[in-house]
């Protein structure tokens, strides 16, 4: 089980390279800037980034994209507070709304459902066909991520103990180098790296089939509780981006896949592939009771986190499980419906 970092020790990797943006505490933040971590995986957030909505809708703010690998190093950097919004997986986010590191951020947006963009792949020759198979195999996923999350589910329901094999943390740019070397027998990751490896691989499990066995995993939109108060504007021009970006994946997947390509280095074709491996929600469903709900009925998706905190605490990973009024107090969900349209 890794230890959590000691916050000295968080603040030197914040500052030395973890891809955090610069900057003051957030609740120090310049009047007129934002500081948003994004990931390279297909969806919405990129298409705002790449045609510079929130830029638009926001003229006289100076916004700052940074680039993270996980959600475990997001985490670090709002503890950090060097980050104001992020997109940023459910388990992380469970994980950091719970002890010890209870960071105050909140959930404003959900940007899409795992589905078969995220994947548990063994290699071709490492004769395992099936989730029990993995016993005695090394297999790597990042840490502290939806995938890590969804591995130890799979691994649950097959009734393997993290003691029965090796799991290795890298990232999932670090698992296609080791993956070509044949150092590994299987990799829990999203896209784009999964596509890479299935080319030589064999999906065992998805996303979509744990989420249908009851462990769901979403990309959260999140942002620090201090930046909120201070900038509520703000939060509503990036929530409606992101609306605006979720109805162009609806009406033009092939214009949305232009811009997700542009970001991810892709062909338009092979971004639009790897868009239609995700779920997607309608604006509208956001304010709805099965996600975010509304400020008269916070939505499910508070009794979700709780629910993953509470297999991550069966799993030693974190120390203690939040109560479902303090996640509901993290759910970002003031005006809405009417944000949303």
């Amino acid at each position: 089980m890794r230890k959590f970092l000691g916050l000295a020790a968080v603040l030197l990797l914040a500052a030395c390279g973890n891809g955090a943006a610069s900057g003051n505490a957030a609740g120090e933040t310049a009047e007129k800037s934002i500081r948003i971590a994004y990931q390279a995986f297909p969806s919405g957030d990129l298409v705002v980034k790449n045609q510079g909505l929130l830029e638009k809708a926001l003229p006289d703010y100076t916004i700052t994209w940074t680039k993270f690998d996980s959600g475990a190093s997001i985490n670090t950097a709002f503890v950090a507070k060097s980050v104001d919004i992020a997109a940023i997986g459910s388990s992380p986010v469970a994980r950091g709304l719970s002890a010890p590191l209870n960071i105050p951020y909140q959930v404003a947006f959900v940007l899409d459902v795992a589905g078969d963009n995220e994947a548990l792949v063994a290699r071709n020759g490492s004769g395992v066909t099936d989730v029990a198979g993995l016993r005695g195999k090394k297999v790597a996923t990042p840490f502290a991520s939806t995938a890590h999350y969804s591995l130890l589910a799979a691994l649950n329901q097959a009734g393997i103990k993290e003691s029965e094999l090796t799991i290795v943390d890298l990232e999932p740019q670090d698992i296609q180098a080791a993956w070509t070397r044949g150092d590994l027998d299987a990799a829990y990751t999203w896209l784009p790296s999964l596509d890479e490896i299935k080319k030589t691989g064999t999906v065992l499990i998805s996303s979509r089939q744990l989420a249908t066995a009851g462990k769901p995993t979403l990309d959260l939109g999140v942002v620090s509780t201090a930046f909120a108060q201070a900038h509520p504007e703000a939060v509503d021009a990036w929530r409606k981006a992101e609306a605006q970006a979720l109805n162009l994946i609806a009406s033009d997947p092939a214009a949305a896949a232009t811009s997700i390509g542009a970001e991810l280095n892709l062909s338009p074709a092979d971004a639009q592939k790897q868009l239609s491996q995700g779920v997607f929600l309608k604006p509208a469903d956001l304010a709805g009771d099965e996600w975010l709900g509304t400020e008269a009925k916070v939505g499910k998706l508070a009794d979700n986190l709780v629910s993953a905190a509470q297999f991550l605490k069966d799993q030693q990973k974190i120390d203690a499980v939040p109560d479902l009024a303090t996640v509901q107090k993290a759910i970002y969900v003031k005006g809405l419906p009417d944000v949303l349209g």
